[in-house]
């Protein structure tokens, strides 16, 4: 049974890893001092849009890149410091890239088995490689498919003989480099669930990369958000997304509405703050950082957690509430979006798909206090 639990299992320390290329010869930081370190069993993702360094940072833990300065750190074993380059294939790593790899003219099995040929099984007899590579196929449910040649064999088949054949050489760390980004929508679905559910099952530590917020808030324990190189912020997928230290990583993870006001003074709680907006309205907000009075903030809030009073001549709260106008409705199936206009600049709302809402209408915003934070 193939097992990475215990001892075997990998822990990752990255240091201020730097990695820099050269363009028009001037140097650029690509991966410009991330730091973070991935516990044993642990599913972590770097998280962030095309160009943001994620990718080259993935390829210099697995040895595809010589690093600029930094270290790296697995099991305690330096594999890449500035001047130390341990080799991919003498690392205790596998990786599965975005685009798969299958070998055209090798069946099922003998793709998976390949690996075994230069690593992980030197000096096993053919009838040991076939036994380790039928092992991972059944972990991936496609042993019935062994002797089946890899052309004919769908997306999502193809994705699991990809992570069988990483997994054959029983690796401390696995890693992913948006290995489902070449999948439909549905499947995507499926493979998050297959991927993470093997993952915990086999006790591996994991690092995944992705754009897709979804993908990284359902599938991981940690998430490190990058933007221009940098690491934004690095959290559980709740912190990060309902407790973003910035309007850079909210606007990363998901769809956020930002609204401009400045400090008033306390709120009722010790971490709230009570925010001025243009119109004059308050709203009580979580505070991410200190600020004084009178200081500029971005209040952000995400339209899940937006509210809608329709305009029934009640009086509406004084705080946490603003009048607005329905701009735009749109229907999506699962949830309905409102695209509102305040005195204070335009709200986008996501409503439960049953409510009935009319362009033109009048209508009260309510946000909680919980549910804002003032950057």
């Amino acid at each position: 049974m193939l097992r990475c639990q215990g001892e075997d299992a990998g822990m990752l320390n990255v240091k201020n890893l730097r990695k820099q290329f050269e363009s028009n010869g001037k140097r650029i930081n690509v991966v410009d001092g991330v730091t973070f370190t991935v516990g044993a069993g642990q599913f972590f993702t770097l998280l962030g849009p095309s160009g943001c360094g994620k990718s080259t940072t993935l390829r210099c833990i697995a040895g595809l890149e010589k690093v600029s300065s930094g270290a790296i750190e697995i099991d305690g074993d330096v594999v890449a410091s500035e001047g130390h380059h341990t080799e991919p294939n003498q690392r205790p790593i596998s990786m599965v890239f975005q685009s798969y790899a299958i070998w055209p003219h090798m069946t099922v099995l003998e793709n998976v088995m390949f690996p075994l040929s230069y690593r992980g099984a030197r000096g096993s007899s053919q009838e040991e490689k076939r036994a380790r590579g039928m092992e991972a196929l059944k972990m991936v449910q496609l042993d019935h498919l062994a002797d089946r040649d890899a052309p004919f064999l769908s997306g999502g088949q193809q994705q699991r003989v990809a992570l069988a054949r990483s997994l054959v050489v029983r690796p401390k760390l696995l890693l992913l480099d948006e290995p489902l980004s070449n999948l439909d929508a549905k499947l995507r679905e499926e493979m998050r669930f297959e991927i993470k559910e093997l993952t915990e099952r086999l006790g591996i530590s994991t690092i995944y990369v992705t754009h897709d917020q979804a993908e990284a808030l359902s599938m991981s324990d940690q998430i490190a958000v990058m933007s221009d190189g940098k690491i934004l912020q690095l959290g559980s997928p709740r912190e990060i997304y309902l407790e973003p230290t910035s309007p850079s990583v909210a606007r990363i993870v998901g769809k956020v509405n930002v609204l401009q006001g400045k400090i008033a003074g306390a709120g009722t709680q010790g971490d709230e703050v009570e925010v001025s907006l243009p119109s004059g309205g308050l709203l009580r907000c979580r505070r991410s950082k200190g600020g004084v009075n009178n200081a500029s903030v971005s209040v952000v809030f995400r339209p899940e957690l937006v509210r809608l009073k329709l305009d029934d001549g009640a009086p509406s709260p004084s705080m946490n509430s603003m009048r607005a106008q329905v701009t735009r409705v749109d229907f999506t199936g699962d949830h309905l979006k409102a695209y509102l206009e305040t005195s204070d600049g335009p709200v986008i709302a996501k409503l439960a798909p049953d409510l009935i809402l009319n362009v033109g209408s009048d209508v009260t915003l309510l946000i909680k206090p919980e549910h804002c934070v003032a950057q």
